[in-house]
């Protein structure tokens, strides 16, 4: 099954492409993610620096399996990089989870840094809860909390996080292994 044909790849072949060298990974994820667990081999180019590092991609002169922890921000990786890179983009389906419920290795350095979708649930729900309970004193904080709501909804519907953006500049997340 040749990979150019194949824009979504399952943990399976891409360990077989990669073991071939006929593929490398590319993780998408924070480097904080990626210094707490990340599949052997694989390299970090994260989601937050991808257009400006699309050369190392580029370099790869194989074609590239994009790896998150679920698949969602490796698509949003395929949608931002297009053509961009000379090399063929595909996807791990459904990212390091689905590579390690199949039996895949992954590294771990024993950190633990949150994945970011958990970071984000966390930080919305906090602030949500702050806004409430400071609009109790100041009536017009209750909109603080709506808007966070809205950044919820708004970021399911466009599936982008301006968010989970910001939570990517925190230390833990930028800090590498």
């Amino acid at each position: 099954m040749p990979i150019a044909s194949q824009p979504i790849v399952g943990p399976d072949a891409a360990r077989r492409l990669v073991e071939e060298d006929q593929a490398v990974l590319i993780d998408v994820r924070t480097p904080g993610e990626f210094a707490t667990e990340r599949i052997p081999g694989s390299r970090n180019v994260p989601l937050a620096a991808l257009k400006a590092e699309r050369g190392v991609i580029s370099a790869a002169g194989a074609p590239v399996i994009l790896v998150c922890a679920s698949g969602t921000r490796a698509g949003q990786a395929k949608d931002l990089l297009g053509e961009l890179t000379g090399v063929p983009i595909h996807l791990l389906d459904g990212g390091l989870a689905a590579w390690r419920q199949d039996g895949g290795e992954v590294e771990s350095s024993g950190r633990k840094v949150w994945g970011m979708e958990r970071q984000v649930r966390f930080a919305a729900g906090l602030l949500v809860i702050i806004f409430v309970t400071l609009s109790l004193a100041f009536e017009p904080l209750k909109w603080l909390a709506a808007a966070i709501g809205a950044g919820l909804v708004f970021a399911a519907v466009s599936n982008t996080c301006a968010m989970a953006r910001v939570l990517a500049l925190l230390p833990w997340n930028r800090r590498a292994a």
